[in-house]
């Protein structure tokens, strides 16, 4: 519970768990305890936990960033416990005491004991929200990493050190991502996996027969909690909560039932297993995830800062149903019993959440490694096959006066977080023409072509003269 000056506060409308979590073991060690995990992963086996006989399932948070250090000790000051506000779009709001957390360990202070953690027998399951850049293996830390195993920096050098503990002492496990990538089991295997063999070719080989890496389609739309959001939060919910999270009542998660040491029974609580995953991600990713791209770089340059206010405006709603009915016609697949423009209708209703009021910034944020796996494989589809490529000509443009402008077009600055784009190419991708910024490695192998690039170019010079809002009331 959390508490007040040692006093417990009296939580009128708290929707509380009515386990012990003293009688809870940890089952899983997760990487990247932010929001969106403690929305959703957390959310469903906090639900799960009430069942006697899943209490082998919590969850041990395992942070190893050295700008963790905020969030670590505020939720360890709590015993792992936090509020979650799921929020509807009629304005109502439900605060749920959240209690699946039962062990935080941070890198920093204890990598010992992340490493034995993922080594002990009771863990049977790893899971990642480390987002979409996280499984970029070409960094230094990475390679300081396979050159010293012994002092782990990355989350591939915590698994690779407790999966050799698990390979001499004959325990299989599963690695499942929860990040919002197509097919996010074979990236994570695919990291991981070249991680090993670069480190260490035995561990490589054991992990080929013992370590399954499902993919998952994962979904709820989590904003980041500003500090005036705990004010606002804890003043609603009556508690002093150190780190609350809110979120919108959505909520949907699709996984592939391939388990090698056993999982939780997600599927009680609202989940669903499959061995048909394709078309879910694919859905998801380029109906909401690359609708959400366009809300951010478009909303920001026009002068907006949050998502429902974008969505109030009705050329962005024409904007991004467009592109959903008639660019990704024919590239959308409708999972089995899925009303494909129910799902349409019902994303455009969640962007404009009003109670949840999701930030631009949030969007916007690391957009290289975003678009690499939201828009770019699409791009490439459309180039590919001729089809009309305007809308698309005219978002690269978007984004390209995103990073050179940093004020919208009401004269507000902006602020322009992209920690992937190495600083030659984000001055290429500022300062150099719009061939040169098509030929940066964000488009490597993306069939580009003259009337394409001659496209960009035009919807820059238009954007730039004519104003957002006039070249997207014209499309």
């Amino acid at each position: 519970m959390i508490q007040d000056g040692g006093k417990t506060i009296n939580r009128l409308i708290m929707k509380t768990f009515n386990y012990d979590r003293k009688s809870v073991k940890a089952g899983i060690v997760h990487f990247g305890v932010g929001n969106f995990h403690r929305a959703h992963q957390e959310y469903y086996t906090n639900l799960l936990l009430e069942d006697p006989t899943q209490r082998n399932w919590g969850i041990c948070g395992a942070m190893i960033l050295p700008q963790d250090e905020r969030l670590f000790k505020a939720l360890k000051s709590q015993d792992g416990q936090y509020t979650l506000t799921v929020c509807s779009p009629d304005g109502t709001a439900e605060p749920n005491q959240m209690g699946a957390l039962v062990q935080l360990l941070w890198g920093m202070e204890t990598p010992e004991a992340i490493i034995a953690k993922i080594a002990s027998p009771e863990i049977r399951i790893i899971t990642l929200t480390i987002t979409e850049g996280g499984y970029n293996i070409d960094t230094d830390s990475v390679r300081a990493d396979i050159a010293d195993p012994s002092h782990p920096r990355t989350v591939f050098g915590y698994v690779a050190e407790g999966l050799r503990r698990r390979m001499a002492a004959g325990l299989p496990i599963t690695i499942l991502s929860c990040d919002n990538l197509q097919h996010n089991g074979d990236t994570a295997r695919n990291a991981f996996c070249t991680f090993f063999d670069s480190q260490d070719k035995a561990l490589y080989e054991w992990v080929k027969s013992n370590v399954t890496f499902p993919n998952s389609m994962v979904d709820r739309i989590t904003p980041a909690t500003l500090p005036s959001d705990i004010d606002r939060l804890n003043a609603a919910n009556g508690t002093c909560d150190k780190a609350p999270v809110y979120t919108e009542d959505f909520i949907q998660w699709v996984i592939e039932d391939k388990f090698a040491a056993g999982r939780p029974a997600w599927e009680k609580v609202g989940a669903q297993f499959t061995d048909k995953i394709d078309s879910y991600e694919n859905m998801k990713l380029s109906l909401l995830n690359a609708s959400h791209m366009f809300i951010g770089f478009c909303g920001t340059l026009a002068g907006y800062r949050k998502v429902d206010d974008v969505i109030a405006d009705k050329l962005f709603i024409d904007l991004i149903r467009t592109y959903m009915d008639v660019d990704m016609a024919g590239y959308v697949e409708s999972p089995e019993g899925v009303d494909l423009g129910a799902y349409k209708d019902k994303l455009i209703s969640r962007f404009g959440n009003v109670t949840i009021s999701d930030q631009l910034a949030r969007l916007c944020l690391d957009g290289y490694s975003k678009l690499l796996v939201y828009i770019i494989p699409n791009l490439s589809k459309i180039l590919r096959d001729g089809a009309d490529f305007k809308r698309f000509a005219f978002f690269i443009a978007t984004y390209g006066l995103y990073l050179r402008r940093g004020v919208d077009d009401k004269g507000n600055a902006y602020e322009i977080v992209e920690p992937k784009i190495s600083a030659a190419e984000m001055e290429v991708m500022t300062k150099g023409s719009w061939k040169e910024f098509l030929g940066t490695s964000m488009f490597a192998g993306v069939p580009v072509n003259d009337a394409f690039t001659e496209a960009v170019g035009n919807y820059a010079e238009r954007i730039t003269s004519e104003g957002i809002l006039n070249v997207i009331a014209s499309l």
